[in-house]
């Protein structure tokens, strides 16, 4: 029983590794792109070592010999004790050094076998088979900080004239906060994300979360938006492309200024490839 959980739990894993990487791109959700191969070398090997323990016979032996050992246990415990009867004329020696001595008889039977929680272990694993687990988005942002931007050792370059002008939520920040031109100020921008409410209702954040390797050590880059074009803020984990400028505040070129946008408009798009990046949207198709 025991072989047959661990074969079950391996088949399982492999086969849903294999379905997320070759037939989709679930697993974007938690990796980079760049992990795919290892993702698929990692199902195939899995699969295979649950197809070898579901044919492997290396553990009758060792059950054989377990049955073998508990019969001469059995055996000898009982001529320990008829001789030890017949030595001490059945006093009560005797007979406690019988039972102690059957008692170890007894124990020499192998009761071991799967625990009936561990096949609650099953559930993870057919669960990346049939249903992946959800992506990161607004729950996971509104509760981790905003990830510090670094700062920009060399002189900011021009802005290009093009209106509305695409920025990623990184270099809106820095020129909100360390282009001491304020080439940024009066300028239409155009910024890509996912809406994160905001708890204090006002406003809202635009929203990426970025993947050094995968969702384990992901960090959040947050943009503070008001208005949003409508009577209703924008609904959690909605994709957006936000058109606006600087809500000014603070002293723009310095970090008293806030990394917030007065929207102007706001565009459903879906969601992008490189969802978990701070780079320009790569959209599907």
């Amino acid at each position: 029983m025991r072989r047959l959980l661990q074969s079950l739990l391996l088949k399982l894993t492999g086969l849903g590794l294999l379905r997320i990487t070759l037939f989709d791109d679930t697993y974007l959700r938690y990796v980079k792109p760049g992990l795919r191969p290892v993702l698929i070398a990692s199902g195939v090997v899995l699969l295979l070592l649950g197809i070898a323990a579901a044919f492997s016979r290396t553990g009758n032996g060792g059950h054989a010999h377990d049955d073998h050992d508990a019969h001469d246990g059995h055996a000898s415990d009982a001529h320990d004790g008829h001789a030890s009867d017949a030595h001490d004329g059945h006093t009560d020696g005797g007979h406690e050094a019988h039972a102690h001595d059957g008692q170890e008889g007894h124990d020499g039977h192998d009761h071991s076998g799967t625990p009936k929680i561990a096949w609650l272990l099953v559930l993870p694993a057919l669960s990346l088979l049939l249903f992946a687990p959800p992506a990161l988005g607004a729950y996971t942002a509104a509760r981790s900080g905003a990830k510090p931007v670094a700062v920009q050792k060399k002189g900011f370059e021009p802005l290009p004239a093009t209106s509305p002008l695409p920025l990623t939520l990184t270099d809106f920040t820095k020129r909100v906060q360390q282009d001491r031109s304020r080439a940024i100020q009066g300028r239409t921008v155009r910024l890509t994300g996912f809406v994160t409410p905001d708890a204090t209702g006002d406003g809202w954040y635009l929203t990426r979360i970025i993947f050094t390797c995968c969702a384990a050590d992901s960090q959040t880059v947050k943009i503070h938006v008001y208005g949003s074009g409508s009577a209703e803020p924008p609904t959690a984990d909605t994709w957006l492309a936000v058109t606006g400028t600087w809500h000014p505040a603070g002293t723009l070129g310095t970090t008293s200024a806030p990394a917030a946008l007065d929207a102007r408009l706001t565009t459903p798009i879906a969601q992008p490839i490189n969802a978990f990046t701070d780079d320009l949207p790569i959209t599907p198709g």
